[in-house]
This record gives C-alpha cells, sequence and structure tokens, in this order.
C-alpha cells in the first residue's frame, strides 16, 4: 500500500500539508521475526505497514498473549510511547518479512505544532486508534469464543492464511485446543 493511501485513510491532508509530512517519511525494510518493539522500551517512532504482517503482544507470564494484528495500512506504534513519551507495555514482532514507511515521533510533534491540518490529522489518528481498542474490548468481552472466531472469519479472513493457530488463539482469548475444537464444529 503506497503511503499516500495511508495517510488519506486517516485524514485527507491538503497536498501542501502531505507533502511535508512525506518529507519526514522513509522507507525501511525488516525480516521476518524481528520484533521492532520491545517491552519496557521507547521507540520514538510511528510505522506505516507497506506490505507485511505483524503482531503486537504481552507477556505478563509464561506465554504471550497476542492482543493486535497489523497488516498493509496499518499503524504500528506504541500509544504509551507517543502519547506520554513513557516505556511500552508490548512488544511488537513481524509475522513476515515487511516493508515499512517510518517517522520519528519526535519529528512529528514538531509538525503538529507548525501546521493545523498535521494536527487534525494527529488526532485523528488517535481517536480512530481509540476506537479500535474500544471495539477490541468489547469483541474479547461481550462475546462467546464461538462467536469471537465467527467474527474474525467475517471481518478478517486473512488472518487465518497468513497467522499461525497459536498467535490466533491468543488473539481470541482461547488455547490452541479450544480453537482447533471450534474449527472442527465448524467444518
Amino acid at each position: 500500500m503506497n503511503i499516500d493511501t495511508i495517510i488519506d485513510n486517516i485524514y485527507p491532508l491538503p497536498e501542501k500539508s502531505k507533502a511535508l509530512l512525506k518529507e519526514n517519511i522513509h522507507e525501511t525494510t525488516y525480516p521476518k521475526a524481528h520484533v521492532l518493539f520491545k517491552v519496557n522500551t521507547i521507540v520514538s517512532k510511528m510505522y506505516f505497514i507497506k506490505k507485511g504482517m505483524v503482531r503486537a503482544y504481552a507477556n505478563p507470564g509464561d506465554e504471550d498473549i497476542t492482543f493486535w494484528f497489523g497488516k498493509e495500512g496499518d499503524t504500528i506504534i506504541s500509544m504509551k510511547n507517543y502519547v506520554q513519551d513513557e516505556k511500552g507495555y508490548e512488544s511488537i514482532e513481524l509475522l513476515e518479512p515487511c516493508e515499512l514507511y517510518v517517522i520519528d515521533t519526535e519529528h512529528l510533534h514538531q509538525l503538529f505544532g507548525e501546521d493545523i491540518h498535521i494536527a487534525n490529522w494527529g488526532r485523528k489518528f488517535a481517536e480512530q486508534e481509540l476506537i479500535k481498542v474500544e471495539e477490541r474490548l468489547i469483541f474479547r468481552q461481550c462475546r462467546t469464543a464461538m462467536e469471537r472466531y465467527k467474527e474474525l472469519m467475517t471481518t478478517n479472513p486473512e488472518l487465518l492464511q497468513r497467522v499461525q493457530l497459536g498467535h490466533i488463539a491468543s488473539y481470541l482469548g482461547m488455547t490452541q485446543v479450544s480453537l482447533s475444537r471450534i474449527r472442527s464444529e465448524l467444518k
């Protein structure tokens, strides 16, 4: 996905503002299994996925708990780093080789002060991220395991093709055995 489409999907900018924002964005690539963000670190960068798949996870005990997947067009960021300039609670791992666009958040925050359109773009980004978090919370807390799996099949079927079942089970809040049982029941 190209950077113009990604920017416009967040919030369309006037061409002058978009050009100013794009001057601060460059492309980079990383291999599969690279950990882009590590728990308890500050990463002062915002990434946009041009090509590839990533997951965000926490590890409160013995095993990882996946709570987010990102794919083409999505933004990779630790909101705690971005908003409060504090260490993040998540790690973000690349599940495929990735082509990414990147901007330093320090430069981005500077642009917010220089261009009202870019500042509004940043506000819309934060609002969209808040809605996504709210949707994930409701998705996990208010549906049965079967309902969560069916919704994933409907809203994001490509995850089932691109992501290991163990990560999907974790994301859905169940064991891999439970996920296998649900998949068998649906066949």
